[in-house]
């Protein structure tokens, strides 16, 4: 494959989009995951199914899209799920989960409803279901590079606010940290992140990218930067690693990704079991 990346742009677009989701998706995973937001990833990436599945409906139906990326689609409507999701954390202020299973229910059920209209399922809707290396273009690669850069800049001058917002809110909003523009902003890209990702992972997969790499890195970090570079580090071997073992093994680079990222976490589990183990041992 190493080869292959010099020669085929495919595989160059695979492999700089690749590393770029194995940084984001795993750095934001860690903020979602410490508040409690896990299902958050599964909620907007099947709301990034609906558009992706507009997006070929009015390609095929109506000629209307043509040339337009579904991704660009897909982004809007992952981006209008995580505002109605913010509307209805506002409006069930006791429930706030609640705003979470809703918008996942009414993703699918618009999602099912473009699919249906566009006949059903076709190769296209089937590579943004579980990713294709194929798939990838270089305007994909540009978009998600773009994306990247937002989102560590954003992560860079807002670390000390979303960190505050992650572990207190009631004291972060006391403190006078605007709160909520914080959390749109913050939502804002979680969209705009499972958006890019569905490319290589898949949508139905890519919440995983977001919450494997971050439970492997929970057991062995000390603190919580720890915690992100793990997370970061994990993902970028799942994505990197997966990417390797579908090429040479012919299988789908979404499953395989997230396979490893199974992997990692099992022996992550292991190897700190086996480690304390050996402290009661020795003690």
């Amino acid at each position: 494959m190493i080869s292959g990346i010099f020669k085929y742009e495919f595989l160059q677009n695979a492999f700089l989009s690749g590393a770029l989701i194995g940084v984001i998706a795993p750095l934001l995973g860690v903020f979602i995951v410490v508040r409690r937001l896990s299902l958050i990833a599964d909620a907007l990436s099947h709301v990034t199914l609906s558009g992706i599945a507009a997006s070929l409906f009015l390609e095929k139906k109506l000629g209307l899209a043509g040339s337009l990326n579904p991704l660009y689609m897909g982004m809007a409507f992952s981006v209008a799920g995580s505002l109605f999701i913010e509307k209805l954390r506002s409006v069930y202020k006791h429930y706030q989960e609640l705003a979470i299973p809703i918008i996942l229910s009414g993703g699918i059920g618009v999602g099912v409803i473009f699919i249906s209209l566009a006949d059903g399922f076709n190769a296209d809707l089937f590579s943004y279901l579980f990713g294709s290396v194929s798939a990838v273009s270089r305007a994909d690669v540009w978009i998600i590079a773009a994306i990247s850069v937002f989102v560590v800049l954003v992560i860079l001058l807002l670390y000390k606010e979303l960190f505050l917002l992650s572990f207190d809110e009631e004291h972060a909003k006391a403190s006078g940290i605007a709160a909520r523009a914080i959390h749109f902003i913050f939502i804002v890209m979680v969209a705009l992140v499972i958006a890019a990702s569905m490319r290589i992972v898949g949508i139905l997969l890519v919440s995983a990218l977001m919450t494997l790499p971050v439970a492997a890195s929970m057991k062995l970090a000390k603190g919580f930067k720890q915690a992100i570079f793990l997370s970061v580090a994990f993902g970028e071997l799942s994505v990197i690693g997966g990417l390797f073992a579908a090429y040479y093994l012919d299988l789908a680079p979404g499953g395989t990704i997230v396979l490893l990222a199974i992997a990692v976490l099992i022996g992550v589990i292991i190897l700190k079991r086996t480690g304390m183990k050996r402290e009661t041992q020795k003690g």
